[in-house]
Parts: structure tokens; sequence; C-alpha cells
């Protein structure tokens, strides 16, 4: 019968549950984020405990196999590996977190913008209307309350389903906040 010590076993373990449950959470971070609401400097709390656990393993595994000490040594032997490993999977997920990019403005965001009319807006009706955002032209079909041909300059005062509701720009008239 094979004769493994338990200071073995529970380094093996806490290297394949932690190692596998970190790749898992490569892929999943976003929901694992989602239900644990925590984060330390913009990473989830969650890869860097399974880096901790799955280097503990690897680290106590080493000492035990390969520097031949058991026990106490062990175990400092581990959290060391596993303190390294909080540092990478640290820096390794600060970088993928910081190298996403911002979330692309919505269409709400536009409501106070001034936009160009590029097909009339009958009363009631449905035109189209280009609105410069984010450093570029992005064209909307607009609704208004009054007729408003083609060339003229509105103001978005409104959402309505995907397209924007619209109203003529009176020169002179205050901004509007």
């Amino acid at each position: 019968m094979i004769d493994i010590p338990v200071e073995d076993l529970v380094f093996v373990v806490c290297a394949l549950v932690g190692g596998g449950l970190l790749l898992i959470t490569v892929l999943v971070d976003d929901i694992i984020g989602a239900v644990i609401d925590f984060d330390i400097g913009g990473v989830s709390l969650v890869p860097l405990l399974l880096a901790f656990i799955s280097m503990f393993g690897v680290g106590g595994l080493f000492a035990t196999q390969v520097l031949n000490v058991h026990g106490g040594q062990a175990v400092l032997a581990g959290t060391g590996f596993g303190v390294v490993g909080i540092g990478l999977a640290y820096t390794i997920f600060g970088l993928v977190r910081r190298a996403e990019v911002a979330v692309p403005f919505s269409i709400g965001d536009l409501v106070g913008n001034e936009a160009f009319v590029s097909v009339g807006i009958p009363a009631g009706r449905f035109g189209s209307i280009q609105v410069t955002k984010e450093g570029q032209t992005h064209e909307f079909s607009a609704t208004a309350s009054a007729d408003v041909a083609a060339g003229s300059t509105v103001r978005v005062i409104g959402v309505a389903g995907a397209g924007l509701v619209v109203e003529t720009i009176t020169w002179g008239e205050p901004e509007r906040a």
C-alpha cells in the first residue's frame, strides 16, 4: 500500500484545487466578481486567495520533496510561495484589468448635446440627426414635436426607444444644464 504523509496530501490538494479554481476564475472572473463585490486595487479578492492556496501547496510540496523539510518549516516555505503567488496574481490580473477599454457611451448620454439634422424630421415622426460624441460623428433616428428642416441644429432632450427626441435651438436661448 502507498503511504502518503498527511502534510503532502494537504499540499497536493491545495495545489490542485487552488490551481484548478484559479484557472476557472480566469475565465469567469466577471461573474464571480459580481457575486463577491470586493477588490484590492482593482483586482478581485478571489483570484488572490486562490493564488495563495495553490502556491502554498506548490511551496509545501517543494519543501517536503526537494528540500526534505517537514512540519512547520514546510508550512513556512508554502506560506512564502503563497505570498509570491498573491504578488504574481495581483500583477497579472491588475494588468489585464487596466488593459480593458472603458464602457462606450449610452444613448442616454447624448441628452443635452447639440446635433445636426441630416434628414428632415416631420412632427411626431422620425428623421435623422448626426451627433458628435467621443471624437466621432454618430447618426441616430430622431423625432420632434414640431417639423424640423434638414440642416438645422437641434438639442437632444430625451430618448425614445432606440431614437432620440430633439427640439430646435432658438439662438439666444440660455443653455440647459
